[in-house]
């Protein structure tokens, strides 16, 4: 037999484990509502509705060339008939990807072809994550004379 201050810690080494424990069991619950929440709300973004004004223009010329407008619509028109992506290049510097909101989705330079190397307005739902800004594009027509 032990001595009896001995059971005595024993008892409370157990308790505080068995606390110890629902605490740990209490946070990873916490955590994981957390993240769940997180992500369902990451993930229920609708995006938002925006109009747009800027030039349609190759990705590869946006992004290599540095370029504020194209070099030309048969400049713009050549790339993307070799397969390079069209996007939109807002005036205020925002490259936007045009976008297919369907599942499997599908390429947008047929929809922007007619507007190679001219300035658009879009108007569609708004997309951004991680630097890059994407827009499922409702409406385009050329941009009028101002």
């Amino acid at each position: 037999m032990l001595p009896s201050g001995e059971s005595d810690l024993n008892s409370r080494i157990v308790k505080e484990k068995g606390f110890n424990m629902s605490i740990r069991k209490a946070a990873s619950v916490s955590i994981t509502i957390c993240v769940f929440a997180a992500l369902l709300f990451a993930g229920s973004d609708a995006g938002k509705s925006v109009s747009v004004n800027g030039y349609v223009l190759d990705s590869a010329c946006a992004f290599t060339k540095g370029l504020q407008k194209p070099i030309s619509a048969q400049c713009a028109q050549a790339c993307a008939k070799a397969g390079s992506p069209l996007v939109i290049l807002a005036d205020n510097g925002t490259i936007y990807w045009p976008i297919a909101d369907t599942t499997p989705s599908a390429g947008q330079n047929e929809k922007l072809m007619p507007f190679a190397g001219q300035r658009v307005t879009a108007s569609g739902k708004v997309y951004a994550r991680g630097g890059s800004s994407a827009i499922v594009i409702e409406k385009i027509a050329a941009e009028t004379a101002k």
